[in-house]
């Protein structure tokens, strides 16, 4: 046989399997999440996105972490903030400002446990290209 002959025939066994096959490291996707970017400009190679967020009762914005900087007011409902440590790091309510530190240090999750949609808008202001957040895995907390 010769050298890497079988590659071809397994190459796209192992890419399907790593591809569909869940595990840990799997990222936490946002449920009950709608999104309208109210305003976007670029300056100085910073983008800058306002966008009202609305959070479904139950709803969640799944583990991630943001490449810039995040300032938000809720304007309606109730948002609980999780800390990577699976803590409550923040519980915010209509009328409270909210800001969000940035980079994978600080992978995060917010959640609407209330009765209420949660409404709230939100500025970001990332490096020029960059997403506004990147969805992670759970840490390791017991609830996604």
């Amino acid at each position: 046989m010769r050298p890497l002959q079988w590659l071809p025939g397994v190459l796209p066994v192992v890419v399907a399997v790593a591809v569909l096959a869940p595990g840990s490291a799997a990222a936490t996707p946002s449920a009950g999440i709608e999104a309208t970017t109210m305003v976007q400009s670029t300056l100085n190679g910073k983008d800058f996105v306002t966008r009202e967020l609305t959070i479904a009762p139950g709803g969640t914005t799944g583990w991630h972490y943001h490449p810039g900087q995040v300032f938000g007011v809720i304007k309606q409902g109730t948002l609980t903030h999780y800390d990577g440590d699976c803590s409550v790091d923040g519980v915010y309510n209509a009328g409270d400002s909210i800001s969000e530190g940035s980079g994978t240090g600080y992978v995060h999750e917010g959640r609407n446990e209330g009765p209420v949609p949660v409404v709230m808008w939100v500025l970001y202001i990332k490096p020029e290209g960059s997403p506004l957040a990147v969805d992670m895995p759970n840490p390791g907390c017991p609830f996604e």
